[in-house]
């Protein structure tokens, strides 16, 4: 039987690459409703309680926006803690006239944006874990249902947005990824997550996470079997972090990373491995 990962294992901060950093920040801050923590002459970090970081950027000189065939960032999902902060979201968002696509996953309910760089965000709502429902195989029944846009604006009612409120965190994140098989050994056989909604045949998807939550992470081969990286230069995913509650979490983790030739190096805290795809994962210790 292989080793699971913690089930209180959850994502933490998510670092993009931008073409240009003040557009960026006026962007999270103004539409998406995060507050800037600090900043540098080509980068700043986002939270909305002032003490965490749920979201880092950093400008690249040059940089190219890679067209949505590479493998990498499909898109973050910020969770919001309730019904009434996502309506509220859902008011700001309209009113800056912005695409915005939407889904009701039955666990959930979702809205989609893309920032300047295209780079996929959704922000979204979860039902309670009691109502979710899981079908034969063990699979979480999940849809894409439309949203109740009504129902969601009437929660905010006439209450002033305030950006996103304390309490919303990471709470998944999706990739596109070149090779699903390999994902799936990965980021099942060797880090430990369960399979949560296996829609491999079907979807060319699967999504997976810890402690039964319906998702940390889905995978993706949407941008094509085989799909590269975008370049160094180009924007879009960094890296993303998985916390784990403790040391010793963290080192049985490391353990089989290592135990299965997969090179991880540690600085400043974190530890840094890539999986099959090539995307840089961050691993570190609830704090």
């Amino acid at each position: 039987m292989k080793d699971s990962i913690h089930p209180n294992t959850v994502l933490g901060e998510v670092h993009l690459k931008v073409s240009n950093l003040a557009r960026s920040i006026q962007f999270y801050k103004e539409v998406v409703g995060l507050q800037v923590l600090d900043q540098t002459v080509d980068s700043a970090r986002f939270t909305v309680d002032g003490h965490q970081v749920l979201l880092a950027i950093q400008e690249v000189t040059g940089a190219i926006v890679p067209r949505r065939s590479s493998a990498g960032l499909y898109h973050f999902a910020i969770l919001v803690p309730d019904r009434k902060a996502l309506g509220l979201s859902l008011r700001n968002l309209i009113q800056f006239g912005i695409h915005i696509g939407q889904a009701d996953h039955l666990v959930s309910e979702a809205l989609y944006i893309a920032d300047p760089d295209n780079n996929g965000i959704e922000i979204y709502r979860d039902r309670p874990r009691e109502s979710w429902k899981r079908d034969a195989q063990g699979n979480y029944k999940m849809a894409t249902d439309p949203i109740d846009w009504d129902g969601l604006l009437a929660e905010a009612g006439d209450d002033s947005w305030t950006g996103l409120p304390p309490g919303t965190i990471i709470g998944h994140i999706h990739l596109h990824v070149s090779d699903l098989q390999q994902s799936k050994a990965f980021y099942i056989d060797v880090l430990g997550f369960t399979v949560e909604l296996n829609g491999a045949a079907n979807m060319g998807a699967l999504f997976i996470a810890a402690g039964g939550y319906h998702h940390h992470i889905g995978l993706n081969i949407w941008a094509g079997v085989g799909a590269p990286l975008a370049p160094a230069e180009g924007t879009g995913l960094a890296y993303f972090t998985i916390v784990v509650p403790n040391q010793a979490e963290l080192q049985a983790v490391i353990e089989r990373v290592s135990q299965a030739g997969i090179a991880v190096t540690e600085a400043n805290g974190a530890w840094a491995l890539k999986d099959p795809t090539g995307i840089e994962i961050r691993l570190v210790i609830n704090k």
